[in-house]
């Protein structure tokens, strides 16, 4: 496993993940397509050239999720039981077709569970900027991660 246990995760550790994910055009068509999100702004070329981006932009929630999973293999692969939810979501600049997301993730809290002693609670923020190093969307996500020293579940 690479990812880290709860007692590896401290408040305010900053981890930059080396590796980015160049988003694609069939990346973009495909996610739209199979979670059923018709928006014009991600599937029609003449529509998005009459808005004020000039093209398309690469769906939200596809970027949403490519950033939390750039995020896997530094953190969480093999030591997280369940995500617990995602809060506070900004997309302060759109992606486009052939821009590349890289990430960081900041540790913000963690506790132990009340109910299950061998996990812990830990809340994060993962960033993720275009090729650019501007800032393309923001998200809080709280996850259940194992205990080192966790007795049999």
């Amino acid at each position: 496993m690479t990812g880290k246990y709860y007692e590896d995760l401290e408040v305010g550790q900053t981890f930059k993940h080396t590796t980015g994910r160049t988003l694609t055009e069939m990346d973009n068509v495909l996610f739209s397509t199979l979670t059923m999100n018709p928006q014009a702004l991600h599937l029609n070329e003449d529509f998005a050239r009459q808005t004020q981006f000039g093209q398309r932009l690469v769906n939200g929630i596809f970027t949403l999720g490519v950033v939390v999973g750039l995020s896997v293999q530094d953190i969480s692969q093999g030591t997280i039981v369940a995500n617990l939810g995602y809060e506070q979501v900004s997309h302060p600049r759109p992606m486009f077709h052939g821009d590349t997301l890289y990430a960081e993730t900041e540790v913000i809290s963690k506790r132990d569970s009340k109910s299950k002693p061998h996990l812990g609670i830990v809340t994060l923020k993962h960033i993720g900027r275009n090729q650019h190093g501007e800032i393309c969307i923001e998200v809080t996500r709280t996850a259940l991660f194992l205990k080192r020293e966790h007795p049999a579940r």
